[in-house]
């Protein structure tokens, strides 16, 4: 069991770990998933003192590591870390790589070194390169040595960081079913990924890192299918969002038009769907909702998700409730209903607005 209190990690320029808590169990299998730079990386580090944290306690087992007097050599033999950049030794071959630490460390024969050697080598189905030197190889290949050299220490606790992400695409699917096969062993397994669906399937946990921490912690049906917290949602479903406001009936329309066809641009968004999104905020907004209500405090926000290509439109104003379809311009309405696939008004009890139009594209 690894038990992580209170961790933080400052460095000169950044803070990617401001107070992280977390109990992770024996056999867990973790992916770790949030975007660059919120210390998904640096919490590997941490977990094995690559990374020296700045203050907060890790307990692996019944160990302190993070208490001075720690062996931390001892408590490595616990755990593996594979990493992008494979770490081959070039002057050694294949099965010379893995006997290196098992030999040196562990003190084995060297007839016991090779024959575990050469059982990992089959495990990763590269057992005819046993020979060959790293140059040889291709990067996938190279990251499934380096697999199986961390495997040779026998570790309770493997740390991925990111391990396919140095690979060419023809390659990811090769070291991907070796982590694979990894989870169903009962190991503990800790993977810094980008593949959402890689994470999906290996994982029985999924940690979200943003705003210096573990943001959210879930099930992977939970983080993927329904997650608890906005950046979580606004991560998984890869949604692109602008958020504009409106205080006064003389805000500049023209600004604003223009910031959702830049924002369109930006992110590669189709045409046509621009086109759609900047005439539902003509039509929406400026003629609907402004003219309808007194004093104007309008909130919009638009998502737009890669994945599916689909975009919502959530206008939401203050005042008292008003559902400014019942009575809105019909022409307006008709262009709406034209292009959308659904057009629904809402009153809301929280925030500081009342109602929400709510446009699917």
């Amino acid at each position: 069991m690894i038990k992580i209190e209170h961790l933080k990690k400052v460095y000169p320029n950044t803070t990617p770990l401001k107070d992280v808590s977390v109990t992770i169990n024996d056999g867990d299998v973790i992916s770790v998933i949030g975007p660059s730079g919120t210390g998904k990386s640096t919490l590997l580090r941490c977990i094995n003192l690559l990374e020296k944290p700045t203050s907060g306690h890790i307990f692996i087992d019944d160990d302190e590591i993070t208490d001075p007097g720690c062996d931390i050599n001892r408590i490595r033999r616990k755990m593996g870390m594979v990493f992008q950049s494979f770490n081959l030794f070039g002057h050694l071959t294949v099965i010379e790589n893995i006997m290196l630490a098992p030999m040196d460390i562990l003190k084995k024969s060297k007839r016991e070194a090779y024959d575990e050697s050469i059982r990992l080598l089959r495990m990763v189905g590269l057992s005819d390169k046993a020979l060959n030197y790293p140059d040889e190889l291709s990067g996938g290949q190279k990251q499934r040595i380096a697999i199986a050299r961390t495997l040779a220490m026998d570790p309770k606790v493997i740390l991925f960081d990111e391990p396919t992400s140095a690979l060419d695409p023809t390659m990811v699917g090769e070291v991907q079913s070796v982590i694979r096969e990894l989870a169903q062993t009962g190991k503990t397994l800790m993977i810094v990924t980008h593949e959402m669906s890689f994470a999906r399937a290996v994982c029985n946990r999924v940690f979200f890192m943003d705003e210096g921490g573990i943001y959210e912690d879930g099930t992977p049906d939970q983080i993927f299918d329904n997650p608890k917290k906005e950046n979580t949602r606004r991560f998984v479903k890869r949604l692109k969002v602008l958020e504009m406001d409106i205080e006064d009936k003389d805000y500049d329309f023209i600004s604003m038009s223009a910031n959702v066809d830049q924002y369109a641009i930006k992110n590669q968004i189709p045409f046509k769907l621009m086109e759609h999104m900047r005439l539902v905020f003509e039509e929406l907004v400026h003629e609907i909702v402004i003219p309808s209500v007194s004093d104007p405090k309008v909130h919009i926000t638009i998502e737009y998700s890669a994945l599916d290509n689909s975009a919502l439109m959530i206008t939401e104003y203050s005042g008292s409730e008003q559902n400014v379809l019942k009575n809105g311009d019909e022409i307006s309405l008709k262009l709406i209903k034209g292009i959308t696939k659904s057009l629904k008004y809402e009153k809301i009890s929280d925030g500081d607005f009342i109602n929400r139009i709510t446009v699917s594209f």
